[in-house]
């Protein structure tokens, strides 16, 4: 086996084994080893196989580049990598979507935050991440691995809706109808406003750590300068 086909099996296998037990494996395999019982497996298959992608990425020494974006389209991809960013930190709280300790969801009257861009604020991060790297540097490994982060955010989170819809019937359609799939759709629409969408003071700084602390790690991991680093150095 080659060493990109070697990733190609490895981002697979990341991929299908979050969609497969996300939805259609989960239902059973909660019934037969309970909800902690899927969540250690769940939790040991995502960092196994993630793994598993990475070393199979390092260990491509060489690999053909078809194309690199323009040095103009790089600052463009910064601003979006720090969209991304505040996206993905406004993200991890808050989640009107998410179970209430008293076993509810409770939804609000109207999206506000990251939740006013897309109901999806976590899956478009990775998504906008997924597009912007295979935008800027077209190698085989890169398209691949990029490829299946997209993926994997793209059907994960159409994924989500399914099954929520499906769980929550009439009270999920009333959401989705109220909050967006693509960033910035909404208040393009005129059914939300954009004051709304300011994702808070927390979310910014946050995704701004976290920006910068990714892309400066594009250096030592052997990468092109990214972000702010490729002016000051």
């Amino acid at each position: 086996m080659t060493p990109v086909s070697h990733l190609a099996l490895a981002t697979t296998s990341f991929v299908g084994t979050h969609l497969l037990l996300s939805h259609p494996f989960r239902k059973s395999l909660v019934r037969r080893v309970g909800e902690k019982g899927f969540l250690g497996l769940y939790s040991l298959a995502a960092l196994a196989t993630f793994g598993w992608m990475i070393g199979a990425r390092l260990g491509i020494s060489s690999d053909p580049v078809w194309w690199v974006a323009p040095p103009w389209f790089w600052d463009v991809a910064t601003l979006l990598m720090l969209f991304a960013s505040v996206l993905l930190a406004g993200s991890l709280r808050g989640n009107p979507a998410a179970v209430n300790p008293k076993g509810r969801i409770d939804l609000p009257d109207r999206p506000h935050g990251v939740y006013a861009i897309t109901r999806h604020p976590m899956m478009w991060a990775f998504i906008i991440w997924a597009l912007v790297h295979m935008a800027l540097w077209g190698s085989t490994a890169n398209l691949i691995l990029s490829g299946g982060i997209l993926a994997l955010a793209l059907f994960g989170s159409l994924g989500q809706d399914s099954k929520k819809k499906r769980l929550m019937g009439p009270d999920w359609v009333w959401w989705q109808r109220q909050t967006a799939y693509v960033p910035f759709v909404g208040q393009l629409a005129g059914r939300l406003r954009w004051g709304d969408a300011l994702p808070g003071w927390a979310a910014f700084a946050i995704g701004l750590v976290i920006w910068l602390a990714a892309t400066w790690a594009h250096l030592p991991a052997g990468g092109p300068a990214a972000g702010i680093w490729r002016w000051i150095g």
